[in-house]
């Protein structure tokens, strides 16, 4: 982050991917602990989930299967039953508990990522072992966040399902309902893809602002004006990679394309070191869009009053003020 606040605004989407490289390889010490102790792991479990959730409904299938051509009248037939409820059961604790997990270490990686990049914005000494005291503490801050976005998300959902309902009754798959059915499916992917680049911006907001939560989002969506064109386009990058590795993993390990179990093994390892730099890579680029828009909205980061804001988090500082932390116009 060696770039005047002033320049940061005009970094477009080449520009904001040119920066995170750099803030990754030159760092690439601390950002390789942070990752082999939070980022691998995520990794690991998003995979193992995708592998996992297969076998357990591949099961649940299969008994179902051996259930319908089974006399409803037979022993057998209330064996399967009670088995495929068993399965049911043992799938959604299963789901739970992985995105649980996965919820945890997404929230703990932001946290160390973001941190760490602040305190090299600042010039402030930084070692892993200081990141991990910090991680803990901000991770309060960031789930508070991720709960109203979590909420909001669900409203926006309802109120969605509310509108497709009444279109299946009014109109259906005929004549003009299905221009007002993709429509509509267009008006719900612009509104969810909006919503989750906020969240991932409010997430910022939360680590290097007195601001979490309800206010995080708020202050997030008004920083975003302006920059929304550019934060969709590295939102969708980050997407479609993100994708392609799920594809990879799912097709050629997860549904045996490749037949080999050495070429399975090795495209699993492939596939878990790709979504380490993706994974990575997206937290630096969230956080670095967080500078760009302060950069654009002129609001100056003063680099003192941000690193007395961070030792908050160690205790090594008493908390300032809203004011005083919130960073002046230049």
């Amino acid at each position: 982050m060696d770039r005047e606040q002033e320049d940061l605004q005009f970094l477009g989407f080449f520009g904001i991917f040119r920066e995170s490289f750099k803030i990754i390889f030159s760092w690439r010490r601390i950002f390789s602990r942070i990752t082999l102790s939070l980022i691998l792991p995520l990794s690991i479990i998003f995979l193992a989930h995708i592998q996992i959730s297969h076998i357990l409904f591949s099961k649940i299938m299969h008994n179902q299967e051996a259930r319908y051509f089974t006399r409803k009248d037979s022993p057998r037939y209330a064996q399967l039953s009670d088995i495929i409820s068993s399965e049911w059961v043992a799938f959604w604790l299963f789901k739970v508990l992985y995105f649980t997990f996965l919820l945890i270490l997404s929230l703990l990686s932001t946290a160390a990522v973001v941190y760490t990049i602040a305190s090299i914005y600042t010039a402030k000494e930084i070692t892993f072992r200081k990141v991990m005291s910090v991680v803990p503490k901000v991770w309060k801050r960031l789930m508070v966040t991720f709960l109203w976005s979590f909420a909001i998300v669900l409203v926006y959902n309802i109120a969605s399902g509310v509108l497709f309902f009444i279109w299946a009754i009014n109109f259906g798959l005929y004549g003009i309902g299905i221009a007002i059915f993709i429509f509509l499916c267009i008006l719900y992917l612009v509104g969810f893809v909006y919503i989750s680049i906020v969240w991932h911006l409010a997430s910022v907001v939360s680590v290097l602002e007195d601001l979490y939560g309800i206010k995080a989002m708020i202050k997030s969506k008004s920083l975003i004006k302006g920059k929304m064109g550019v934060a969709v386009a590295v939102f969708f990058m980050l997407v479609v990679l993100l994708i392609g590795v799920e594809l990879l993993f799912e097709n050629l390990v997860v549904l045996n394309l490749a037949r080999n179990i050495g070429i399975r093994i090795g495209i699993g390892i492939l596939s878990v070191l790709l979504l380490v730099k993706v994974f990575l890579f997206g937290l630096v680029v969230q956080t670095v869009i967080y500078f760009v828009c302060k950069s654009y909205h002129h609001e100056n980061i003063d680099k003192s009053s941000l690193a007395d804001h961070l030792e908050v988090y160690l205790g090594e500082y008493v908390p300032l003020t809203a004011k005083d932390v919130q960073l002046g116009e230049f």
